[in-house]
């Protein structure tokens, strides 16, 4: 069985689903995964903002113009829209009760969860219209995160073999991406862009064939699309240079996506569901060539340099330094040291000034905000001579804040002034890529 995760843009319209359906229908047997159609998603945020703020008058009205908008989108959909329909009024029933009653802890995140929710009752009861055996999950029922907030995948993999057993005769099986239930079960989800993971932990409980992940671009670029006009697909990918790529910035791919089907060898196929018959990009154990092969970028980052004397010839001062941060629960991006100065960056500042008021014990500090971090990634054999020639040759034109390089074959990082990014990636696709032989 495979696993096919389709995006808000793929669904975005009625004849969109219908050519996610189609897609869909080439598998003898598959399990889909979906996200809520494009703009809901930012439509649900804005109804919880009014709610929390107590505007019950705002939060009510989008939603009927919510609602409003997903009858038309049934009827255009469906030859017999009603049943379809009669679920909508269901869930937006469930909305307007969320919208009334005073907000709890996890208001937000159940107000969002209908997004998801929609987008499968759309899909399903258009299978089910074309007499398409088909099932469909909640997949609350399917993630619960643990006590660490994290979801499990033999726990998945038990429910969905007691789920996929009962519904044995299902040709296509049907959940929402992103959203789960929490450890007290409550509707929670696994953060923005969690449907990637979602496909990825249930691909990985089902120890699918596949997992595709179908969205508006052919493949991973090299260099991002939006900033950069020549930028080029990449065919094949290792998972941990999908994995770099993805942290640094690459919209295409969820962070978190990688990790459970590189631990399961479970190839990931990313498709455009607009040029289907594009080969897309494969992230597998396999690849092709060594070299650069794609940047991305990372903004909002903090830098953070901490000189001491204390530093010189002493053990123990950087434990002291990561230990505030463990306590702030703030992950550490890049860090670079000398004999009496350690640098790092950060992407969270929410503890920044705690932070910061812990560290002047050790030494002093400065702060510079602003930053972006640029990976370049590729398969960079540390045995090869002339990577970090092309690199610097390429940026030398350009301030560089922090570098880091050696802790991963697969990736180099540089800092630079946000201001300084567009020329940045630029310069790199230029040199890199495109270079005139």
């Amino acid at each position: 069985m495979k696993v096919l995760k389709f995006g808000g843009t793929s669904l975005g319209n009625s004849e969109r689903i219908k050519n996610a359906v189609e897609i869909v229908l080439q598998e003898s047997k598959a399990f889909v995964v979906l996200s809520a159609m494009s703009g809901t998603t930012n439509r649900l945020i804005d109804i919880s903002d009014h709610v929390l703020k107590n505007n019950k008058q705002k939060a009510l009205k989008s939603a009927y113009k919510l609602r409003n908008q997903y009858h038309s989108i049934a009827a255009d959909l469906l030859k017999e829209p009603e049943k379809a329909i009669e679920q909508i009024n269901k869930y937006f029933a469930i909305l307007e009760n969320q919208i009334q009653v005073s907000p709890k802890p996890y208001t937000e995140k159940h107000i969002v969860s209908f997004g998801e929710l929609l987008s499968t009752n759309l899909f399903y009861q258009y299978l089910k219209q074309n007499n398409i055996k088909s099932t469909l999950l909640n997949a609350t029922e399917l993630i619960r995160l643990n006590s660490k907030n994290e979801p499990e995948v033999e726990d998945i993999k038990s429910k969905l073999e007691n789920k996929i057993q009962l519904y044995n005769e299902s040709r296509i099986f049907i959940t929402q991406g992103f959203i789960c239930s929490d450890i007290e079960g409550n509707i929670s989800n696994l953060g923005r862009g969690g449907s990637d993971y979602s496909a990825s932990l249930f691909g990985a409980a089902l120890n699918a064939d596949e997992i595709q992940i179908w969205t508006d671009i052919d493949g991973v670029q090299n260099n991002d699309p939006r900033i950069i006009d020549s930028t080029q697909p990449i065919r094949k990918l290792l998972f941990d240079e999908a994995a770099e790529l993805a942290y640094f910035g690459a919209k295409i791919l969820h962070p978190s996506c990688v990790l459970p089907a590189k631990e399961n060898n479970i190839p990931v196929l990313l498709k455009n569901t607009l040029h289907p018959d594009d080969p897309g990009t494969s992230i597998s154990k396999k690849t092709e060539g060594t070299g650069f092969k794609a940047v991305a970028a990372r903004d909002n980052i903090t830098a953070i340099r901490i000189k001491s004397s204390r530093m010189l010839l002493a053990y123990g001062f950087l434990r002291k330094v990561f230990e505030v941060f463990e306590k702030y629960e703030t992950p550490i991006d890049m860090i670079t040291t000398s004999e009496v100065a350690v640098s790092l960056t950060i992407d969270n500042e929410i503890h920044l000034s705690k932070i910061i008021a812990e560290l002047q014990t050790y030494g002093t500090v400065s702060v510079n905000n602003n930053k972006t971090i640029v990976g370049i990634v590729g398969n960079i054999m540390a045995e090869e001579p002339g990577h970090a020639e092309k690199l610097f040759s390429a940026l030398a034109d350009i301030p560089i804040r922090m570098i880091s390089y050696g802790a991963s074959a697969y990736n180099m990082s540089i800092l630079i002034n946000t201001e300084d990014k567009k020329r940045t990636l630029q310069a790199l696709n230029d040199n890199l890529f495109n270079r005139r032989k």
